[in-house]
């Protein structure tokens, strides 16, 4: 058919060609480079995580306070208005237990990923991270949690500037 690009396939090689040498292989490196631009909104996100400190962005006409931040508001499509600090404790929107670490290792004890409702962000927002210092029949949705922080000279921008989050002691309990 007229217009249709041409379809060249290739030649499979079977053993003979092979152990007569017919065949050939090209050995190629690329050289690959790339740049990620993160934007206004995350790169100051990650440059207050270095410095320990979470930042997020409120949209004034939706009283919504958003981390990540964001430049624009999903909700009424406007740029958003202010940075805001917020704390590093929340609460524990959702959490699994998972017996496979991201290498595919079978785990003993679980890996706790979690969403974190952070205090002071819009509740339902959060971000995702690990919990430690608890036992896994004891995470809770709700349960009260705080980060805990990289010494400052191992911190790089990035999320794992946070190490992890540990539950908070319930009101009136001994630490």
């Amino acid at each position: 058919m007229k217009g249709e690009p041409k379809i060249v396939r290739g030649t499979p090689l079977d053993r003979a060609t092979v152990k007569k040498k017919q065949g050939f292989a090209v050995v190629y490196t690329p050289k690959l480079r790339y740049a990620w631009d993160t934007g206004k909104a995350i790169s100051r996100y990650l440059a207050e995580l270095k410095r320990g400190r979470l930042i997020a962005r409120r949209c004034r006409k939706c009283d919504r306070v958003m981390i990540p931040p964001r430049m624009f508001c999903e909700r009424c499509f406007r740029p958003t208005d202010d940075w805001v600090y917020v704390k590093d404790t929340g609460r524990v929107n959702s959490f699994s237990l998972c017996y496979v670490s991201w290498d595919v290792r079978r785990l003993k004890r679980p890996e706790i990923p979690a969403v974190i409702e952070i205090d002071g962000a819009l509740p339902g927002m959060g971000i995702l991270h690990v919990l430690k210092g608890v036992q896994p029949k004891r995470v809770r949705i709700g349960m009260r949690v705080k980060a805990v922080w990289k010494p400052s000279s191992r911190r790089t921008g990035s999320i794992t500037d946070i190490a992890y989050w540990v539950p908070l002691p319930l009101r009136g309990s001994k630490v």
